[in-house]
């Protein structure tokens, strides 16, 4: 955290950003002052939160649990606390007054629904856990205030939107929806139209004009004040758009980020910045920025790539790009995730997985019952852009069909995941072993309501404590996995990695903490067949104690051999987990 606002900065990406504004030293200065104003009135007040050995999230809904005699919110943390959910921070996505997708749609970003509580309900969370939410910055909902103003022509935020009159190169524009981008509205008695990069009810906002920009640096620093330490900035490689260009990843949605990253890194050194761009993986990693972008980027290649590897049993794929991936610098951190409230991204695969094999894998997953959405591209082809399911029914089967393996494929799949360097999330209804929820596509509502199953809280209790049931199995032994990574410094998000060549039916990394005192061998068999590991091939050093910490067993002969039953995963230590 600076002690002093670096002013000269904030300018000088003001500058950037805005190259036909004259009037750059006004708009430096109050943005300055709204800064100074929080951090002269708050920096007594501000919360701290434990710092956290090994940070590892809950992605949720505020209603993904819902009970009749209290709000959601408050379900959300009753459940936590009842089952001892070995998290240390959570993700609830939008609370706030929307109107569709989920909470996306936002109508007013400074109020709490009423159907899921109040500020106090989210204050008793932040004071437990450190709480991720969402900055929906590219768009917002049509029933909003501002775009309200928007149609009357005047008012508060009337001119925060696009007008879009005689756009040049149309189809040049990379979005992730097949809808018209442009929807027509009755402004001030005339039909006008506007952006919607993703639905007719998400219009998107006009970061052009820097009073938008104003508006959520106030919101951002409401949220600081709320005690919220992390935020998933949405979207935010769609938000500046320019004539014939393919109005992404522009260079001013970067300097964007930096100005929030100056900002927060001046106001609370404990908050972090999460950019979510699902988008091929070079331009992904280009939101490190030189440490001064994200502090965490969203690893959206990690999943369907996993998914891949488990369906054909074979780890070639995903060695190859694991072996590529850069090591986060110091201060930056990759977040790890199989699944969220959205579907498995596709466009991460590009560069790593052919056509066909990609078809196949579609295929697949349709027969398992779940849905494709698709995106429109440049030459107005439609291509398939994620996979909605959920993600336990993906893990039925393999390229050989379907067979008893779920459960197994499915917690592979996560001990993979929980292995590799950065910050892992988990999706609360792959904690609780949710199904496809075909109902809500039955009543029309969006693909990806496959995945956002809205539990019972004595529904879900009932399956959690009958250890017969699936979710049971799933849940503890999920839980029991969080429990022992909380306590590995080798699983440290600046921990080193290494990436282990051991043939395609096995996958493995070798993590090693900071001070080199632990390692732990990651090793998954991600065949439906016993194999084989020469423990030779992984270098254990003669003189130390080596087990597994999922099953505690000690080996005996560093020189030896140990099979893998079908799925089975190894995290092998030299190291007590004290």
């Amino acid at each position: 955290m600076h002690n002093h606002f670096e002013k000269k900065t904030l300018k000088a990406l003001l500058k950037k950003i805005y190259k036909d504004n004259h009037d750059i030293n006004s708009l430096t200065q109050e943005i300055t002052d709204i800064i100074l104003n929080f951090k002269n009135n708050n920096e007594k007040s501000r919360k701290k939160n434990n710092t956290y050995f090994n940070d590892a999230f809950l992605i949720t809904y505020p209603d993904s649990i819902s009970d009749s005699n209290n709000s959601p919110l408050k379900t959300l943390n009753h459940f936590l606390n009842h089952f001892n959910i070995n998290v240390n921070s959570i993700h609830i996505l939008p609370f706030m007054p929307s109107s569709s997708d989920s909470g996306f749609s936002v109508i007013d970003y400074t109020k709490i629904d009423t159907n899921f509580g109040n500020w106090g309900d989210l204050s008793d969370l932040a004071n437990k856990y450190s709480v991720m939410i969402d900055l929906v910055l590219n768009h917002t909902s049509q029933e909003n205030e501002w775009f309200k103003n928007f149609q009357k022509g005047s008012g508060y935020g009337y001119d925060y939107f696009i007008e879009i009159d005689n756009w040049q190169g149309i189809p040049q524009i990379s979005r992730p929806r097949t809808s018209e981008i442009f929807k027509e509205f009755k402004v001030n008695k005339k039909n006008k139209k506007v952006w919607c990069t993703f639905s007719h009810d998400q219009i998107d906002l006009n970061f052009k004009n820097p009073q938008v920009l104003i508006e959520f640096i106030k919101i951002f620093i409401f949220y600081l004040e709320k005690n919220i330490k992390k935020f998933r900035l949405d979207a935010i490689a769609y938000i500046w758009k320019e004539e014939k260009t393919n109005c992404i990843n522009r260079p001013e949605s970067h300097y964007i980020v930096k100005v929030f990253r100056l900002i927060v890194d001046y106001l609370d050194s404990e908050s972090i910045l999460v950019t979510e761009t699902n988008i091929p993986n070079k331009e992904n990693l280009s939101y490190f920025g030189n440490n001064d972008e994200a502090h965490w980027i969203y690893n959206f290649t990690l999943s369907p790539l996993i998914l891949y590897t488990l369906s054909n049993g074979n780890s070639q794929t995903l060695r190859r790009w694991s072996m590529t991936m850069p090591p986060a610098k110091y201060g930056n951190s990759y977040f790890n995730f199989l699944a969220s409230h959205d579907g498995i991204g596709l466009r991460p695969l590009e560069g790593y997985v052919e056509g066909n094999e990609l078809n196949e894998l579609l295929t697949r997953m349709e027969s398992y019952g779940g849905k494709i959405s698709y995106r429109t591209s440049q030459w107005g082809d439609e291509i398939p852009y994620e996979i909605n399911i959920s993600l336990l029914d993906s893990f039925k089967g393999t390229v050989n069909g379907l067979d008893a393996y779920i459960v197994e494929r499915f917690l592979c799949a996560h001990l993979i995941m929980f292995s590799f360097e950065g910050v892992p999330a988990i999706y609360i209804h792959s904690l609780l072993g949710t199904r496809n929820n075909y109902e809500s596509i039955k009543k029309g509502f969006e693909l990806r309501a496959i995945n956002r199953y809205r539990w019972n809280k004595k529904e879900i209790f009932d399956k959690l404590n009958n250890p017969k049931t699936i979710n049971s199995k799933i849940f503890k032994k999920m839980n029991k996995i969080l429990e022992i990574r909380s306590q590995q410094p080798a699983f440290n998000p600046e921990a080193t990695q290494f990436t282990l060549n051991l043939g395609n039916e096995l996958f493995g990394i070798w993590r090693q903490d900071k001070n080199k005192t632990q390692s732990i061998f990651c090793i998954s068999n991600v065949t439906n067949r016993s194999k084989t590991l020469t423990l030779a091939s992984i270098n254990l050093i003669e003189g130390q104690k080596w087990w597994d910490l999922i099953t505690e067993n000690y080996i005996t002969d560093i020189n030896g051999e140990i099979a893998l039953s079908a799925y089975q995963s190894m995290w092998i230590t030299n190291k007590d987990s004290e």
